[in-house]
This record gives C-alpha cells, structure tokens and sequence, in this order.
C-alpha cells in the first residue's frame, strides 16, 4: 500500500531549478561516414550528476529516462535535461516504457505507474502504485492470501524485497516484476491487477525478460536461469515452469533476448555471457569471454549484443551466422556499468545498421555512444577478446579500445 503524497507538481515544470546535471559532449567528432577514416563506435557525450548511482535506464523515441538512487527520474531529450519526476521512497532500480505508461520499480518492493500529461509532454503524475489500494484491501480480508516472509506475513500481490526488474509482454497486455523475494509477479497493464505471483527460484531473482510465444525466462543468484510458458485462461493468465537451461555456481546478473527472439542471452556474477539459440530448441550456443569482472547488464541491437561489466567496460559482440565476435570495448566510465539503453540512430544513411547506446554506471554518470555494426579500422590498437565455441576449441578477435578524454 502507498501512501506517498503526489510528487510536488513544480518539479516536473520546472527540473532545472532542482538538477545537479550537466553535460558534456566530445565537439571533435570523428570524420563523417563518407571518409576512410571513420570510427563506427564513438563515445558522443555524457551526462554527469551528483544526485547518485545510476541504476536504471529506458529509451522511447527521443526521450531517455534515467533512474538513480536519489528515487529522482529524469528526462533527457536531444541530450537536454527536458523534465524529471520523483518518488518519496525507493530508489529507481527498473524502468519500462509501454504506451503513455511509464513503470518503474523500486527498492521498497513498489511498482510505480506514471503517465504523460495530453496537455504538457513535460509533465509526468503518477497514476497508480503497485499493488493498488483496492487490491491490497481486497485481498488482505482473506487470510488465505498471506503467505510466510522473512520477518512477517506478507500478501502474495506484495512483493516484499526489492524490485529487481521489469519487463512488458509483446503485446504490452502484461507487466512483469522481478523480485530480491525470489518470486516474479505478473500484472494485467489495463487495469493494474496482480494475476499471479510465482515462488521463481530459491534464491533472489536478478534479472527477468519476457519473449515471444508467452516465454519469460528468469535469472537468479541461485546460478540458474529458467524458461515459463504463459497461458491465458479466461481473463487471467497462467505460467508454467518449462525447463532450466543452466545451473551454475555463479550468479545470473543479467538476461536479453534479441529481437527477433532467436539468441537469448544471460551475464554472470565471474563476467562470462552465455547464449541459446531458440532455433534449435534452446541448445547451448557458445560462451563468451570479454570481461574480468561481473557482467552487470546486457542489452541487443541488431545484430549487436552490448555487455557492461563492473570491470567498467562495454564489449560490442557482432553475431553472424558461424559466431560471435567483439568488435570493440567502450571505455569511459570510471564506475562500473550498471544498466544500458539502446535506440536507433535518426541519423544514420541509407542502408546503415546503427544505434544510439546509453550506458549508466555507478561513477553517478550516463555516457553516450554511437555505435555501428562496421567493423573498427585495423590499424586501432587491438585488445584481445575470448569468444568459446560450444565444443570448447575458442577463436580470438580484435576488440579496439576507446578512450574518449576531456570530457
């Protein structure tokens, strides 16, 4: 139950007053696409704060919404600061963009909706709190809906640890939330209500996404990742435990599935990304190696895969038919990569594969990158990459560093 008051109206009309951004962009940008020379993976600006870490990031068209332990949400257009908006509890660990409707979800277990007002684009309200007050009443009269938590009885609609992650069905009919209670819960978006609440995994949930065919695949401390099949019955939805693809000692940190739903992907607490291919029946595709420390967020692009590690690198992974190969490593951050956000790139010419990346760390900054699936110039200075295939025989590939400074 929620009982915050609504946030105060002048921040959202009036964010600059309230903000420590700045940003900083590179004004010597690499030469256009037209001359030999040109890098294909360049660090654009950044976006420096000293509200706090930086642990959740969303992109919708030419909006990016940044989340941080200060429980502030703000909004960036063009790389301006275009408005902001606030919880009174819970730091922003998730946000989903789905419509006019924006979810985030937060350390105190809450899931918060927020909506654009028709009349000013600038101003975000809050428009409901999961679970919602009429469901919360209406399932606390039943004692049959409490279950056991660590310290109290809780009710199931009620997550009672940290939001982890949240992810929308394809059809955006359905909200997912991940929770540190090793459960993930499911919510009907058209009118709020929790249908189902599923004890996951035996230890904290990480990390949650939702695919194609009613699949969602789940990611935990306890090392293992595993697949549930939705059904729908009636109104309501049903999930079903399908299979586990692997079991490990090491936690899962971070799941992406790419867009056309064919590899899904997952990063680990010792920095290793393993992959499936959907294709042939989720079999174990390979293993790839890029970075030292823990692989903290993944995200796809194409035919892109980005890792960000706490090692404070970004490996860019091209997949092609054969394999997976690191094209290059981002290097910017002075904190490690916490979450990633990806867009398309409005000014990319005919024919070119390239995006917009976003990459918040724990250094309390947002980088901003641009990056292609052309392969950097071979005369750039190598770092060399691990990819493994599933047999266990491995190929090595040239990773170009960045090192963008005076930024």
């Amino acid at each position: 139950m929620d009982t915050e008051a609504d946030p105060d109206p002048s921040f959202s009309t009036s964010p600059f007053a309230r903000s420590p951004w700045s940003a900083h962009f590179n004004t010597d940008l690499p030469p256009t696409p037209e001359d030999n020379s040109f890098l294909p993976n360049i660090l654009m600006g950044s976006l420096v704060r000293e509200e706090g870490h930086i642990y959740s990031l969303a992109a919708a068209g030419d909006l990016l919404y940044t989340g941080s332990d200060s429980k502030n949400i703000r909004v960036w257009k063009a790389q301006k600061e275009f408005s902001g908006f606030k919880s009174n509890s819970g730091l922003v660990k998730s946000i989903v963009i789905g419509g006019q409707k924006i979810f985030t979800g937060h350390q105190d277990g809450k899931v918060r909706v927020w909506k654009v007002s028709t009349k000013d684009p600038s101003v975000h309200k809050r428009v409901g709190t999961l679970p919602t007050l009429g469901d919360y009443i209406k399932c606390s009269m039943k004692p049959r809906n409490y279950m056991e938590g660590r310290r109290r009885r809780n009710l199931w609609i009620k997550h009672f640890d940290a939001i982890s992650s949240l992810s929308l069905s394809e059809d955006q009919n359905f909200l997912y939330s991940a929770s540190w209670d090793k459960t993930f819960k499911v919510w009907r978006v058209s009118d709020s209500k929790c249908l189902e609440s599923i004890q996951a995994h035996d230890d904290a949930v990480n990390t949650l996404v939702s695919s194609i065919d009613g699949l969602v695949f789940t990611g935990s401390a306890d090392g293992s990742v595993k697949v549930w099949r939705r059904e729908l019955q009636g109104k309501g939805t049903k999930h079903f435990f399908s299979q586990t693809l692997v079991k490990q000692e090491c936690a899962i940190t971070a799941l992406a599935v790419n867009d056309e739903a064919t590899f899904i992907y997952c990063g680990s607490s010792d920095g290793v990304v393993n992959f499936w291919e959907r294709e042939k029946s989720l079999s174990h595709g390979g293993t790839l190696r890029g970075h030292k420390l823990a692989v903290l967020c993944l995200a796809t692009a194409g035919r892109l895969l980005l890792s960000g590690s706490a090692d404070m690198g970004i490996c860019v992974w091209q997949r092609t038919a054969a394999e997976h190969s690191c094209l290059s490593v981002l290097t910017a951050h002075t904190g490690p990569v916490k979450c990633l956000a990806v867009e398309k790139d409005s000014e990319a010419g005919e024919g070119e594969r390239r995006w917009i990346v976003y990459s918040g760390s724990l250094d309390k900054s947002v980088k901003i990158w641009r990056v292609s699936e052309q392969p950097p110039a071979v005369d750039q200075s190598p770092r060399q990459q691990l990819a493994e295939s599933p047999s266990g025989s491995g190929f090595f590939v040239n990773a170009p560093s960045f090192v963008i400074r005076g930024q």
